[in-house]
């Protein structure tokens, strides 16, 4: 666990928060004594097991499926997380997807897809946990963006709209709820070594490890560092953000 605040006694759901980076900030909060509902669209399996880790730091945790682009499947999970959790003070807004492509070759589905994912799910989930933390006059809401936003990428015009797409909403909700005590602020990683980009060619890996000044690819527990930050008392006064996690890649 890093060494921020504690967040013990705060209940947080994690969006796609099964594997990769979502299951790495579900396992950072846990160890700060946060409750965690993992949200999981594909399998139930690795849910259940980041969930079973959780609980072996001595938290609750508990699995919900949900589509996040499916406007009453957000609804249902969020009224799922209230009634398993209590309440509810952190939306980390994690689940995404990937359907890469030359502009040229992209389809009209896999555009669609990817903006439904990563924009509209993240909306759809911020509208919900909004009605939540306003009531409370307190919350954190935290959406993972992507290097890619800021300088683009070939191949990911998809992609790039969705995360560039999501900076916009995350200033703009920032705004909105900054009155009432709620923070809204954005992560964006750059080269994470998960399962996705496990499946990169070694010589498209070697390029774009030249890019990073560090020299390194990040782990997936660097993310979850910065969103514990962002989560905690320490980040009190800090809205509308977004919070670079590259290596020097976006610098």
């Amino acid at each position: 666990m890093s060494g921020f605040g504690e967040l013990s006694g705060k209940k947080a759901l994690i969006t796609g928060g099964g594997r990769g980076i979502g299951r790495a900030i579900a396992l950072e909060f846990a160890a700060a004594g946060a409750d965690v509902a993992i949200n999981y669209v594909g399998s139930a399996d690795e849910a259940q097991e980041t969930a079973a880790a959780c609980e072996k730091l001595g938290v609750k945790a508990v699995i919900i499926p949900a589509d996040v682009s499916n406007a009453d499947e957000v609804a249902a999970m969020f009224g799922q997380a209230l009634t398993e959790l209590g309440r509810l003070d952190i939306l980390v807004n994690n689940a995404g997807i990937t359907r890469d492509a030359l502009l040229l070759r992209l389809s009209d589905d896999d555009y669609d897809k990817v903006l439904a994912v990563n924009l509209r799910g993240a909306f759809l989930c911020m509208r919900q946990a909004a009605k939540i933390m306003l009531k409370q006059r307190a919350g954190r809401i935290i959406s993972l963006s992507s290097v890619v936003a800021l300088r683009g990428n070939a191949g990911q015009v998809n992609y790039a709209a969705s995360k560039a797409g999501l900076i916009g909403m995350t200033k703009s909700l920032a705004r909105e709820l900054a009155g009432r005590g709620v923070t809204v602020n954005a992560l964006a990683p750059g080269f994470i070594q998960t399962a996705m980009t496990d499946a990169i060619p070694e010589a498209a890996r070697q390029q774009m490890l030249a890019g990073i000044p560090m020299g390194r690819m990040g782990q997936p527990e660097d993310v979850a560092a910065a969103a514990h930050f962002l989560a905690s008392d320490a980040a009190a006064y800090i809205t509308g953000q977004v919070l670079r996690v590259d290596g020097g890649m976006a610098m």
